[in-house]
């Protein structure tokens, strides 16, 4: 549950969102995802208010990855079909047409992420690795003006880990990339290039702005309730705990 949040993203910005488990992380991703509605309050998406805009013209804008949408595939989609759906905001390929333009920016997504060889596999059949990539891959394939990425390192091993954050690096230091948002429990994760970071406990921000001046020892110990020491080493960010 998300209580008070007062929070903007500004075109071009790249933003983390961070906190402990049940922080309400996700809730705030899926209401900027428009698959979730504020009980109070209002909601602006690309400046288009949320119960007042046609929601199928506004999701296409709106690249989103997560373990939610991944778990809504069926279990015959192709890796391609998949990131060509995007395109029109639907899971599941049915009689939609697509022509040799989509299919090509779907193969060079495909191919950017690292997944050219997996085109006509089906998605069910993945690892972990691959089914977070190929989810980045259909996200990006509206060209969308906001991408939203809900915890695109989870379940990784260290070597898969550091492949995804190397890839979420360049897109971040992409000018022509959309603005982003991404969701992580850990500052391993937070991509080179992030500009902004967001610390929320209990559904509450704990502190906003320029990821620097947010990811200070003090400010999350507030957050996660244990001692920590920050650190920074060429551009990665790394929390331990303070030991006695």
């Amino acid at each position: 549950m998300l209580d008070g949040v007062d929070w903007s993203v500004n075109e071009g910005e790249r933003w983390v969102v961070v906190g402990p488990n049940g922080a309400g992380k996700t809730t705030l991703l899926q209401v900027a995802a428009t698959t979730l509605f504020p009980t109070a309050g209002t909601v602006d998406v690309l400046d288009e208010r949320l119960g007042r805009t046609d929601l199928f013209e506004l999701r296409p804008r709106i690249g989103f990855a997560s373990a939610a949408v991944a778990e809504k595939v069926p279990a015959s989609e192709t890796v391609i079909d998949l990131v060509l759906t995007a395109s029109y905001a639907i899971i599941g390929r049915w009689q939609e047409e697509y022509d040799s333009s989509d299919v090509t920016r779907a193969v060079e997504l495909l191919e950017a992420l690292g997944c050219a060889d997996l085109l006509r596999r089906r998605f069910v059949t993945l690892s972990e690795g691959e089914r977070k990539r190929v989810q980045i891959a259909r996200a990006l394939m509206p060209d969308p003006e906001l991408l939203l990425l809900d915890e695109p390192a989870a379940g990784l091993d260290l070597g898969a880990r550091e492949d995804l954050v190397a890839r979420l690096s360049r897109l971040a230091d992409d000018m022509t990339a959309p603005s982003m948002v991404l969701v992580t429990h850990h500052l391993e994760e937070v991509p080179v290039g992030v500009t902004h970071a967001l610390l929320i406990k209990k559904g509450k921000v704990v502190a906003a702005g320029k990821v620097d001046e947010v990811f200070t020892p003090e400010h999350l110990t507030a957050c996660f309730g244990i001692p920590l020491d920050v650190e920074r080493h060429n551009g990665r960010w790394f929390a331990r705990a303070v030991l006695d």
